[in-house]
C-alpha cells in the first residue's frame, strides 16, 4: 500500500487517543492519530513522525499521523494499514475467492478465502510494540482480540482452516509474542487457539515513509 503527500514533523504531545500536536516546518498543527492504541513507548516529545496530508482541505485535522521513528527504526502505526497490506498480499496467493470483513459466528473476521474447495479464515493484527528485538501484541487490553481467537478456534473444529496473521509494522523483527503483562487473557486465548489448530503467521513488512508491503512470511 502507498500513501501520498507525505511530510515529516516533530511530535509534541497527544491530548487524547484521537489527536496529537505536531510541529511541521516550524508551525504547530493539531493532527489525527491513525491508531487509538497507547503507543506510549513511541509517541514521545521530540521524536520524528511521518504524516499524510488529508485529501479534504476542509478537514479540521489537515494531517494524519501514520508513522514514528524509534531511533533509526521507522514504525508504521496506522491501524488501518495491516488489513490493506494483507488484502493486497492475499490477492497474490492464488486464492479463488477473497472476501474482507466476513461475518462468522458472533464476530466479523478480517478475511474469508476459498481455494480448491477449502475454506479459510484469517484474522489480522498489527504489531507496533518492540521490546529487545521482539514484537509484542497487544499494547493495550483487547477483548475483541480474545473473542476473535475463540471464534477461530471453533472454526477449526468445523474443518475451516483458520489463521492469525501478525503484520509487523517495522523492519528487523521476525517474531511476535503475546503481551501477557498487559493482557494475560490474550496470551491464554492464543495458546488455546494454537492447540485447536489455528495457524499463526508473522508477516514481516517492508516499511517506507510512503509505503508498506509484505516482504516475507514466517510461520510461528
Amino acid at each position: 500500500m502507498k500513501y501520498s503527500n507525505i511530510v515529516e514533523g516533530k511530535f509534541i504531545d497527544r491530548p487524547n487517543r484521537f489527536i496529537a500536536h505536531v510541529e511541521i516546518g516550524g508551525v504547530e498543527w493539531t493532527v489525527h492519530v491513525k491508531n487509538t492504541g497507547r503507543c506510549k513507548e513511541l509517541l514521545l516529545p521530540g521524536v520524528r513522525v511521518v504524516l499524510e496530508k488529508a485529501s479534504n482541505p476542509d478537514r479540521k485535522t489537515p494531517y494524519d499521523l501514520i508513522a514514528v521513528y524509534k531511533g533509526d527504526m521507522l514504525i508504521n502505526i496506522d491501524s488501518q494499514a495491516p488489513n490493506k497490506v494483507v488484502g493486497e498480499w492475499l490477492r497474490t496467493q492464488g486464492y479463488d475467492y477473497v472476501k474482507p470483513e466476513y461475518t462468522y459466528g458472533q464476530s466479523r473476521i478480517d478475511f474469508y478465502m476459498e481455494k480448491s474447495g477449502e475454506q479459510y479464515l484469517m484474522e489480522v493484527k498489527g504489531c507496533t510494540l518492540e521490546i529487545d528485538g521482539i514484537g509484542y501484541f497487544p499494547d493495550a487490553p483487547t477483548e475483541r482480540g480474545v473473542k476473535h481467537l475463540h471464534e477461530l478456534a471453533m472454526a477449526c473444529q468445523k474443518g475451516i482452516k483458520a489463521s492469525l496473521a501478525f503484520v509487523i509494522q517495522m523492519e528487523g523483527i521476525t517474531e511476535v509474542r503475546p503481551n501477557v503483562d498487559t493482557h494475560p487473557q490474550f496470551g491464554q486465548a492464543l495458546a488455546e487457539a494454537r492447540e485447536a489448530g489455528v495457524k499463526v503467521y508473522f508477516l514481516c513488512a517492508k516499511v517506507f515513509p510512503d509505503q508498506l508491503y509484505v516482504e516475507k512470511v514466517i510461520e510461528g
